[in-house]
């Protein structure tokens, strides 16, 4: 029988799983008091973190015994992955299980930016009857949507904007096809370029690396679309707040959903303020009663899996 630490929330099936086989210390706040988390680690086979425990030299030197972290989540800038690989420890996220939620996430909020909800309601609440305003805002019908970054995510979104009647574009820089066949309808992979200036909406999956830090900064803002609108729910540092904020405010963007931001928790967003067809949001994307379920559930049945269980 191994020995868990599992340093924040998980679900309670997901738990009864582990501890089903297993010695699970849970305590769901340990993150925030790094000495005790280090102290905790001395006899632990397996580490289960969210995103705000931050694996790292100093974590992995007092973990002797540790040999698989469990990722709950997909994204892992808080794991050094060398160091671990260094000490041979497993490193598992939850690749694909929060992807329906994400989906989701961009395709409401790309039909809302394109129908104009944000400011309509806040023009309404005032009592302004925007009506005439509002009518000449499009149908989502037979728009393009760019998606950045073609993994399990992107797919997902692909085929739910199908489903809605859109284009698709891809841009994707580990695939070399020219196109990907799904479920019926094929997505042509362009280069970055040609998605921005033949989409409507770009929406950003991309993991956030040396590469893609800035990605989006004025430059490629510049080259989508006159009033295109953008969607991030991958990573706060690939795209530049300030940059986004001048192109919104100038109406070279028509729009902007915006997830995940430079620091989080974010604590200053005031260089946001009055762009009325804005929707910010406090990385929720993927974060559903169902999406952490899935997560959960993988991620114990995973580390069982690895653990011999």
């Amino acid at each position: 029988m191994s020995s868990i630490l599992i340093s924040e929330f998980i679900t309670s099936q997901a738990l009864e799983t582990l501890r089903s086989k297993h010695t699970v210390v849970y305590e769901p706040e340990l993150h925030k008091d790094r000495p005790a988390l280090i102290a905790a680690l001395q006899n632990i086979d397996a580490l289960v973190v969210r995103n705000l425990t931050q694996v790292n030299e100093e974590i992995l030197a007092g973990a002797p015994k540790l040999k698989v972290v469990g990722r709950l989540g997909v994204g892992l800038e808080n794991i050094e992955l060398p160091a671990c690989a260094k000490r041979n420890i497993k490193v598992i996220p939850a690749t694909g299980a929060n992807a329906e939620s994400v989906a989701e996430y961009v395709v409401g909020a790309a039909v809302a930016l394109t129908r104009g909800f944000i400011p309509a309601t806040i023009s309404t609440l005032k009592g302004e009857w925007p009506r005439p305003r509002f009518s000449t805002y499009h149908e989502f019908l037979g728009k393009t949507v760019g998606i950045v970054g073609f993994g399990s995510i992107g797919r997902v979104v692909a085929k739910k904007a199908n489903a809605f009647g859109l284009k698709c574009l891809a841009y994707d820089p580990m695939l070399t096809q020219s196109s990907i066949d799904l479920d019926g309808f094929t997505v042509p992979l362009l280069p970055l370029d040609q998605v921005l200036s033949n989409s409507d909406v770009i929406t950003l999956h991309l993991p956030f690396l040396p590469e893609t830090k800035n990605l989006f900064n004025a430059s490629t803002l510049d080259q989508m679309k006159t009033g295109a609108c953008l969607i991030n729910t991958a990573r706060g540092g690939i795209v530049d707040e300030k940059a986004l904020v001048e192109r919104l405010r100038s109406g070279h963007l028509g729009g902007a959903a915006i997830d995940v931001f430079e620091g989080e928790p974010a604590k200053d967003l005031s260089h946001f303020e009055g762009i009325e067809n804005l929707i910010l949001t406090p990385h929720i994307a993927g974060v559903t009663h169902e999406s952490n379920e899935r997560v959960s559930q993988m991620i114990a049945d995973e580390v069982n899996r690895f653990l011999g269980a």
